[in-house]
């Protein structure tokens, strides 16, 4: 029987995987030995032919101890415990903890880790390819510390699997799943400035069944090397508004677009701060063929995981006369910034 720790087994993506790798049925060649008849390979006597050919073993209350004693004797580990940053661009102790599982890994024998990363590493960038692959550069954003963590426990991982030989290492780079990174959804939600020549970039939302299907394809195929985790394609930006029940966006000059986003997050009015405004701003969908060249495949679209990950706010709910009498309201206010922004603007020059 496979032996497959888990960390973050308790977790609800942790919970998900721990019943598919249960559920891994026995071969027929595993449970019946022909030369033996119904005694089976360890010679009982009518011997079960069902059930699973893997066991987990958990190892969350390692994570602060010995690891290597609740590692000892996996042949696979999969690492799906990762923490929440205290704020959206703060950090999280999840580089350390990679370095403590990778060394116990390494002490254990084990021969298969599995690590999750996120597809925000690869920055969102107005030059950023749509889709981008797997061998795109990462250049997470300045500022953006959980997504330059992931990048770092990306280079850790090729570092541990260069130093031992015949192991491999699958890093799956999901794009924003509800259940596992709520915070991060929170924090994209799209906003209602936006600078006056900006266009709402598509968007891509896993289901959390699906990033478990995921890890236990990793699993089960021993994967190598960074793999996306998306469904297929991506939702343009204004259906996006539209599933998240986000209002109608007012188009102000850039600066002052920049300035209101600030002012709503340190007022606590809004959930973008100002080192994540890119990624509202520009393109970071990511494409799924490796993974799904392995075997993988989305059983949950882009809009249903979007409308799952957000509550229907009122705009969701009015009537679409309503949205369009406010519509044009909001046009008439974004009108009116940039008439303002003008005249600031000339009145500075004239100045000058």
């Amino acid at each position: 029987m496979l032996t497959v720790a888990v960390t973050g087994a308790d977790t609800v993506l942790g919970r998900k995987v721990r019943a598919l790798v249960e559920a891994d049925p026995i071969e027929p060649s595993d449970a019946t030995d022909p030369a033996l008849g119904d005694a089976g390979p360890a010679g009982a006597a009518g011997a079960d032919p069902s059930g699973s050919s893997a066991r987990v073993q958990p190892v969350d209350d390692g994570l602060s101890g010995d690891l290597k004693r609740h590692v000892e004797g996996a042949e696979v580990l999969l690492h799906l415990a990762t923490g929440e940053p205290p704020t959206p661009t703060g950090g999280t102790s999840d580089v350390e903890a990679v370095r403590r599982v990778l060394d116990a890994a390494s002490a254990a024998g084990v021969h298969h880790v599995v690590l999750l990363s996120d597809a925000t590493v690869y920055g969102a960038w107005p030059n950023n390819p749509v889709p981008l692959t797997e061998s795109a550069v990462l250049r997470p954003n300045p500022g953006f510390i959980y997504a330059s963590e992931r990048a770092e426990i990306e280079r850790l991982a090729g570092e541990w699997r260069s130093a031992h030989p015949g192991t491999t290492v699958a890093v799956l780079r999901p794009v924003r799943t509800p259940g596992r990174s709520d915070w991060l959804i929170r924090a994209l939600r799209p906003a209602p400035a936006v600078p006056e020549l900006a266009v709402d970039p598509p968007a891509q939302f896993l289901h959390i069944d699906d990033l478990a299907s995921a890890v236990d394809v990793a699993r089960r195929q021993r994967l190598d090397g960074a793999f996306n985790v998306a469904p297929d394609q991506a939702i343009p930006g204004d259906e996006v508004r539209s599933l998240t029940g986000a209002g109608p966006k007012v188009r102000l000059p850039e600066r002052l677009a920049d300035r209101f986003t600030t002012w709503r997050f340190r007022s606590g009015l809004g959930p973008t701060p100002p080192e994540l405004v890119p990624y509202t701003l520009h393109p970071w969908v990511v494409a799924n063929d490796g993974l799904r060249a392995a075997g993988w495949t989305p059983q949950v679209t882009n809009e249903e995981a979007c409308v799952e990950a957000h509550e229907a706010g009122p705009w969701a709910t009015m009537s679409p006369r309503r949205r369009q009498e406010i519509a044009l309201g909001v046009a008439g206010v974004g009108l009116a910034g940039l008439t303002t922004g003008g005249a600031l603007a000339l009145r500075r020059f004239l100045r000058r």
